[in-house]
């Protein structure tokens, strides 16, 4: 196993240098790394944890598989004990990464020629970003649940008419409510296959008004945020 030497302490391949760190709100961030010698698949997470630190957390991953990083997506959790040391990261320092891990998301062919919903609250956006960079001809359609318009990450990389936005706490957004009130309104083609990704409570929702609507359970994915 190849390693580097830091300040005579040996660092093994499962330690990553962040290359950069991006600001998309007060409290939501992303942090890039090389990519160079990590495979995944659209829809997976890794573990991530701080160098010296004995805590980690998953992530799913943000970047497309053929980006030049890998970049995960982070909300700091007020008063929290591991997102606010993430935030005081800087360009250089070490992250402790393990994965991939998990089967969210497609094979290839399926990508190629399957229709799909996104649903997303928050930072459950994060599988979906990767998805479509790394399908840019994939047939999606993305409904985000947030608060406020600003948590609307990375928004024009998404076409207009396939992005809906779901605001519950301003009214600029595509709707002006929970997106669960959104999706109870929608009509859907019956071989639609279904991604969900965020919290508990809006995936237990979204899968009821799915089930509602006619929907099987092998066409429904989830990936749980608690």
């Amino acid at each position: 196993m190849m390693s580097l030497i830091k300040h005579d302490i040996k660092i093994d391949e499962s330690f990553y240098k962040i290359e950069e760190i991006r600001h998309l709100t007060d409290e939501t961030f992303s942090l890039k790394m090389p990519k160079a010698r990590f495979e995944f698949k659209a829809g997976q997470h890794i573990s991530l944890g701080i160098y010296g630190d004995y805590q980690s957390r998953e992530y799913s991953i943000y970047s497309g598989v053929n980006d030049e990083n890998m970049e995960v997506l982070v909300k700091e959790v007020e008063k929290g004990y591991f997102t606010p040391k993430l935030r005081k990261l800087k360009a250089g320092d070490l992250v402790e990464i393990h994965g991939p891990f998990g089967k969210f998301g497609m094979e290839s062919k399926d990508a190629e020629t399957g229709k799909f919903v996104f649903i997303a609250s928050g930072t459950g956006i994060a599988p979906f970003r990767s998805m479509v960079r790394t399908y840019p001809e994939i047939d999606y359609t993305l409904i985000h649940g947030v608060r406020y318009v600003k948590e609307a990450y990375d928004k024009k990389e998404y076409a207009g008419d396939r992005y809906v936005l779901c605001t519950s706490r301003d009214t600029n957004g595509t709707y002006h409510g929970r997106l669960t009130g959104y999706l109870k309104n929608c009509t859907f083609a019956p071989e639609t296959h279904f991604y969900l990704c965020g919290n508990s409570d809006m995936i237990f929702d979204a899968l009821e008004i799915l089930k509602e609507k006619g929907f099987e359970r092998d066409q429904i994915h989830c990936e749980v945020y608690f």
